[in-house]
Formats: C-alpha cells, sequence, structure tokens
C-alpha cells in the first residue's frame, strides 16, 4: 500500500509539472516604425539573409524582410545603415527614395528589414562619403582607393526593438 502511494505522489508530482501549453504567454516586443507599415513575422535570420545573398550575382534583386543588429548608422542624417549578417559580413541598407531616416542613435539596436536585396559595387567617391558621414579623419578616408562589392538592401520599411 505504501508502494502504491508514492507511485501515485510521484505520478501527481509528474502531471503537474508538465507544461501547459495553453498556459505559455508571449512576450509582446514594441518596435518604432519607420518607412512603410510592415510586421514582425516571417522575417528571415541574419545568417539565413546571408546566405541568400551568397547565392546572388550582379542585377540578381529579391524581395526580404529579415532581422539583425545596426552595426553602424549614419551620424550626419540617419540616411544609411549597416546590418551585421555574422561572420564578419555586413549589409548596406539605404532607404527608398531618401524617405525615412533611422535615429542617429541606433548603433547596436535589433532591428526587422523589408526590402530588396541586390549585390552592388559602391565607387570610392561614395564610400569617401559614407565615411565622411561616419566622422572618420581625412587621413583615413584618402586611404580608400578601391570601389567595394557590398550587400545591399533598398528598405521600404524598418521596425526598431524599442
Amino acid at each position: 500500500m505504501r508502494k502504491l502511494g508514492i507511485i501515485i505522489i510521484a505520478l501527481l508530482a509528474i502531471v503537474s509539472c508538465k507544461e501547459n501549453k495553453d498556459s505559455v504567454k508571449k512576450v509582446a516586443v514594441d518596435y518604432a516604425s519607420f518607412g512603410d507599415k510592415i510586421t514582425a513575422d516571417n522575417h528571415l535570420s541574419k545568417t539565413a539573409m546571408y546566405e541568400k545573398f551568397k547565392h546572388l550575382k550582379k542585377g540578381d534583386t529579391i524581395d526580404v524582410k529579415f532581422t539583425s543588429s545596426i552595426n553602424k548608422v549614419c551620424k550626419k542624417k540617419g540616411c544609411w545603415m549597416r546590418l551585421d549578417l555574422g561572420k564578419g559580413e555586413e549589409s548596406l541598407v539605404r532607404f527608398k527614395d531618401y524617405g525615412f531616416f533611422m535615429p542617429l542613435n541606433s548603433d547596436d539596436r535589433e532591428v526587422i528589414v523589408s526590402g530588396k536585396a541586390y549585390i552592388d559595387v559602391v565607387t570610392v567617391a561614395e564610400l569617401r562619403h559614407y565615411a565622411e558621414d561616419e566622422g572618420v579623419s581625412k587621413e583615413e578616408i584618402e586611404k580608400i582607393t578601391e570601389d567595394e562589392v557590398t550587400y545591399a538592401v533598398e528598405s521600404n520599411g524598418v521596425l526598431m526593438v524599442k
């Protein structure tokens, strides 16, 4: 009889510890929205986005929505940002029709970006302009002497975690 009691107590303990799927609550994330209204669902991870970029050729364009963190943002207007793709890679994000800007203090913030991804060649003049926007010294700017192939996105909308 004592063994039966121990077994019943053990079974009750196991059943009471089992997670009830109905009791799991989703935590809502609050976003600041920029550009077109987009949703936070159905987005790629930064590593999945990097894999998509690796398979693009110059001239290819694909619609994407992915999440990442901001490595850098334009310090003059917020008119571009560089997003982490993992493995030391970045994506240069500009905004459709210069239609919206990101806050100047957005570095290290998590974002979801929607737009068109493509491979781009950024000229020396553009690279120097971006370096100037970042506040890089004139000596460092003069060291920029070659065009750069980059993973680019023309974004129509961004959600940034508040």
